[in-house]
C-alpha cells in the first residue's frame, strides 16, 4: 500500500479527559492470543481512547453536533449469543440489492455472527469473513489493512471503536479477480441501552473488482438510547475497481459515529454510495484519499430527515497524486425539527498536479424548523488544477407544484413529485435498481407525514 501521509488536519486535539466519560472497561476488549499483532493494536487503541477527550462544541469538526444528552455510562455490550433473546433480521434486510443473488453474506448480530460465501468465489483465493475468523485464520491478510488506512488517533470514537471492536468484515480480493456477485454484510442492532462496535476492512489487490453493500439497521426502541461506533478502512490496489455502497437505516434512538477512510492507488475506480435515514444522532467522517497518479472517486450521498434527527457528514476529497479526480455530490432533504451539516474540503497536495476536484451540496428543507447548514472548502497547494464547489439550501419551489396542479395533480402529490425529482441527480449516479428503490421507499415513507 502507498505510504503518502494525509496532510489535512480537522483540528483533533489531545486535551484533559473529560469529567463524564464512558463506562467500558479494558477487560471489556477482545484481545486474541491467537494473535498478537491485534492484541497489540487494540491494547494502543484503548491507551488513546482514554487520553483523548469526548468532543465538544469547542472542536471545529464538532461545533454543530451536541453530545452533551448522550447518556455515557449507560450502555452495555451484548453477551454472546445475545441475538437469541431479540428480534429476528427482517427478511426484506437480507435481500440482494444489487443483482440476484449475493456471492457472499456476513450477517452480525448481538454476541453472534453468521457467515455464507459461494465456493465458487472462494475457490478464487477471495476472503469474506467475520472479524473472529479473520484473527485467527488470516492474519497476513489483517496486517495489510487494520490500522493502516483508519488510525486510533484519528478521534475519541476511532479509538474507541479499535479498541473494543467485537463484530466486523474483513473483504479481501486477490490480484486479477473480477467478481460479477456482489458480497453483502448487515450490522443488526437491536435492543435497548447496548453498545455497538464494528470494524470493516476492504483491500483489493492490482487489478480487482468487486461491488460490495454493507447495511447497518435496527428496529425503532422507545425511552432509551443505543450506540455505535465503526471504523471502515478500504484500500483499493492499482488498477483496481470497488463500488462500495453503505445504507444507514438505524433506529431513531441510535447514537451512530463512524471514521471511514478509502485510499485509490494508481489507476484505481472508487464509486462510493451513502444512503442515510435513520439515527437519532449521526457523525460521519468520510475520507477518500487519492493515493496514486490517475486514481479516481466519486462520492454519492443521500439523506433524507425527519422529527428531531441530526446527521451531521463531514467528507474529505485527498489529491495526494498527480492526475487525479474525484466527484462528490451529496443531496438532502428535511423535515419536523431535524438538522443536517455538511461540510466537505477538496484538498490538493503540493505536487499532485492536473487534479480535477468537484463538489456540491444541495438541500430541501421542507419545514419551518428543520436547518440545514452546508459548508464547502478548497485548500490548494499546487497549480494546474481545477476545481470546484457548491452548496444551496433552499425549499420547494412553487412553479412546478403550480404546474403539476394546473394537470389536475394534488398539492401534496405535486410536491411529494417535485421531491423525488430533487433526487433524481443522486438516483441516476446509482447504477443499482434495488437501490434505487430502497432509497425511492424511504422517500415515499419520510413524505407520508408531510403536510405541504
Amino acid at each position: 500500500m502507498a505510504n503518502t501521509p494525509v496532510i489535512v488536519s480537522r483540528g483533533r486535539q489531545r486535551g484533559a479527559r473529560a469529567e463524564s466519560d464512558f463506562s467500558f472497561r479494558e477487560e471489556m476488549m477482545s484481545l486474541p492470543a491467537e494473535n498478537e499483532r491485534v492484541t497489540n493494536y487494540r491494547k494502543a487503541a484503548w491507551k488513546i481512547y482514554k487520553e483523548l477527550p469526548l468532543p465538544s462544541l469547542k472542536d471545529e469538526p464538532w461545533r454543530r453536533t451536541d453530545l452533551h444528552l448522550l447518556k455515557r455510562d449507560s450502555f452495555q455490550i451484548p453477551a454472546n449469543k445475545a441475538y437469541l433473546d431479540y428480534p429476528e433480521v427482517p427478511e426484506d434486510l437480507l435481500e440482494p440489492l444489487t443483482g440476484d443473488s449475493h456471492g457472499g453474506q456476513v450477517v452480525m448480530m448481538p454476541g453472534g455472527v453468521q457467515v455464507e460465501i459461494d465456493e465458487e468465489i472462494e475457490a478464487q483465493g477471495v476472503v469474506f469473513t467475520d472479524l473472529r475468523t479473520a484473527e485467527l485464520e488470516y492474519p497476513e491478510i489483517l496486517d495489510k489493512i487494520m490500522g493502516k488506512v483508519v488510525s486510533p488517533e484519528d478521534g475519541k470514537f476511532a479509538a474507541m471503536a479499535a479498541a473494543l471492536s467485537q463484530g466486523g468484515v474483513l473483504l479481501y480480493v486477490p490480484r486479477g479477480v473480477h467478481l460479477e456477485k456482489p458480497l453483502h454484510s448487515l450490522l443488526w442492532g437491536p435492543g435497548k441501552s447496548l453498545a455497538y462496535f464494528s470494524h470493516i476492512m476492504v483491500y483489493l489487490e492490482e487489478d480487482s473488482s468487486v461491488t460490495y453493500v454493507h447495511e447497518a439497521a435496527s428496529p425503532i426502541e422507545q425511552d432509551c438510547q443505543t450506540l455505535h461506533s465503526g471504523i471502515v478502512e478500504i484500500y483499493v490496489g492499482p488498477a483496481a475497481n470497488l463500488r462500495f455502497v453503505e445504507l444507514q437505516s438505524w433506529g431513531e434512538h441510535v447514537w451512530n459515529f463512524s471514521h471511514e477512510r478509502v485510499k485509490v492507488d494508481r489507476d484505481g475506480n472508487l464509486d462510493w454510495i451513502f444512503g442515510a435515514v435513520g439515527s437519532h444522532l449521526t457523525k460521519n467522517f468520510s475520507d477518500l484519499d487519492l493515493v496514486g497518479r490517475g486514481s479516481t472517486g466519486r462520492m454519492s450521498g443521500f439523506y433524507f430527515t425527519d422529527h428531531d434527527q441530526h446527521l451531521d457528514h463531514d467528507t474529505q476529497q485527498n489529491h495526494l497524486a498527480p492526475n487525479t479526480n474525484s466527484d462528490l455530490l451529496f443531496k438532502g432533504a428535511l423535515l419536523g425539527e431535524s438538522r443536517s451539516v455538511w461540510q466537505g474540503m477538496i484538498y490538493v497536495a503540493p505536487g499532485a498536479s492536473k487534479t480535477d476536484g468537484y463538489q456540491a451540496n444541495r438541500n430541501l428543507v421542507l419545514s419551518e424548523e428543520a436547518r440545514a447548514d452546508s459548508i464547502p472548502g478548497l485548500e490548494i497547494k499546487t497549480d494546474d488544477v481545477r476545481c470546484t464547489h457548491g452548496a444551496t439550501v433552499g425549499k420547494i419551489d412553487p412553479e412546478p407544484v403550480f404546474y403539476l396542479q394546473s394537470r389536475g395533480i394534488p398539492k401534496q402529490e405535486a410536491e411529494r413529485l417535485v421531491v423525488e425529482g430533487f433526487f433524481d441527480p443522486i438516483m441516476q449516479r446509482i447504477p443499482f435498481d434495488g437501490v434505487r428503490e430502497r432509497f425511492q421507499k424511504a422517500i415515499h415513507s419520510k413524505m407520508a407525514s408531510f403536510k405541504g
